[in-house]
C-alpha cells in the first residue's frame, strides 16, 4: 500500500487504465476529464465504455470535471493527455498544482511548435522542478494492462529518488516497473516508435509481409538510437523496455492505434479517411514531423521517418514508401 494521492489528468485509454495500475497498487486515485458522462462513468458505474468497453475499473476510482478538487494535494500529477495540445491543457492548471508534487508523463510525443519532449513540456506548463518530472514508457498497450495482462515498463527520471518513488506507486501483481535515468533516451523511443509503427502499418496494409516487417522495425530501431545518441541518451536504453520493447508491440499489434491508422493508409485510404476509420489521430501523425526536424537540427538521417511524412503530409503515394527505402545507397549495417 503506497498511500499517496494521485491526480490523473485525461480520461481516455491510457489515463483510465494506469489509474486503474495506481488503485491496485494502492494510491487513492482521482481522475481529471473533460466530459461529465465519461467522469460518471468512471466514478458510479466503475467503468469507462467509451475507451475501455466491458473492462471493471477499481471500485475506489472517482473523475470530475473539476480539475482543482482532482489536483487537490495530489502527491502524483500524471498527464495522460494528446501531446500536441499538452501544453495548452496545462498552463491553466499550473496553479493548482501542489507545491512537492511530482508530475508524471505518460506522453509519447514531440511538441510540434518547439521540438520539445514531453517531460519538458510538463514540468514547463505545470512550473514543476524538471527532477520532479517523470516518464513512463515501455509495451504498454493500454487494453492489454487494464485486463491485467502482465507486463514491464521503465520509469525513467533525472533524478533517481522520483523514479524510485513513482515505480513503487503503480508496481503491482501485474504491472512491473523498472526505474532508468536515461529521461532522452526513454521518451525519444517513446515517441519515434509511433513513426516506426505508421510505417509497418502502411506496409503490412500494402499486403507486405513479415520480411518487410523485421526489415523496418530493425533499421527503424537504429534510427532511434542514432537520434537519441546525438541527443546525449544511454545506448544501453534502446535494446531495453522503452526502446525494442515498447517498438515490437506498437509495431505488430492491432491495439496500437499507429499501426492500425498505417494499415488503413497502406489500403487506400486518404489520411483524413484513416483517422476517421481509426477512431482518431494516431500521436505519430503530428509527431512524425517534429521528429524528423528534430533529427535535421542535429544532422541525424532517419530514411523511414522520412518517408512517412513525405506520405502523411507530401503527397507521396504509399507504394513509393518501400522502394525509397530500399533504393537508398548500399552501405554497411549498423549505426
Amino acid at each position: 500500500m503506497t498511500g499517496l494521492r494521485a491526480a490523473v489528468l485525461g480520461t481516455g485509454s491510457w489515463g483510465t487504465t494506469f489509474a486503474a495500475v495506481l488503485a491496485d497498487a494502492g494510491c487513492d486515485v482521482a481522475l481529471w476529464g473533460r466530459r461529465d458522462d465519461v467522469c460518471h462513468d468512471i466514478t458510479v458505474e466503475h467503468r469507462n465504455e467509451e475507451y475501455l468497453p466491458g473492462i471493471e475499473l477499481p471500485a475506489g476510482l472517482r473523475a470530475s470535471t473539476d480539475a482543482e478538487e482532482v489536483l487537490d494535494a495530489a502527491d502524483l500529477v500524471v498527464v495522460a493527455i494528446p501531446s500536441q495540445s499538452a501544453r495548452a491543457t496545462l498552463e491553466p492548471l499550473a496553479d493548482h498544482v501542489p507545491a512537492g508534487a511530482i508530475a508524471v508523463s505518460l506522453m509519447k510525443g514531440v511538441e510540434l511548435t518547439s521540438d520539445r519532449r514531453m517531460s519538458q513540456v510538463v514540468a514547463e506548463a505545470l512550473g514543476v522542478a524538471y527532477d520532479r518530472v517523470a516518464v513512463v514508457s515501455g509495451p504498454n498497450l493500454a487494453r492489454e494492462i487494464a485486463e491485467r495482462q502482465p507486463t514491464a515498463t521503465v520509469v525513467a527520471a533525472v533524478e533517481e529518488g522520483t523514479a524510485q518513488l513513482v515505480a513503487g506507486a503503480c508496481a503491482t501483481g501485474y504491472f512491473r516497473p523498472y526505474t532508468n535515468t536515461d529521461v532522452v533516451g526513454v521518451e525519444l523511443c517513446g515517441a519515434a516508435k509511433n513513426v516506426i509503427a505508421l510505417a509497418v502499418g502502411i506496409a503490412q496494409g500494402r499486403g507486405l509481409g513479415y520480411n518487410t516487417m523485421a526489415t523496418v522495425i530493425t533499421r527503424g530501431l537504429v534510427e532511434i538510437t542514432r537520434l537519441g545518441l546525438a541527443l546525449g541518451a544511454d545506448a544501453e536504453t534502446f535494446p531495453g523496455l522503452a526502446g525494442m520493447g515498447d517498438l515490437m508491440a506498437t509495431c505488430a499489434s492491432p491495439l496500437s492505434r499507429n499501426h492500425t491508422l498505417g494499415s488503413h493508409l497502406g489500403q487506400g485510404l486518404t489520411l483524413e479517411q484513416a483517422i476517421a476509420v481509426t477512431g482518431g489521430t494516431a500521436e505519430g501523425v503530428k509527431s512524425s514531423r517534429s521528429i524528423l526536424e528534430l533529427a535535421t537540427s542535429v544532422g541525424v538521417e532517419m530514411p523511414i521517418a522520412e518517408a512517412v511524412v513525405a506520405v502523411l503530409h507530401e503527397g507521396l503515394p504509399v507504394d513509393e514508401l518501400a522502394p525509397r527505402l530500399l533504393g537508398r545507397p548500399h552501405r554497411a549495417e549498423g549505426l
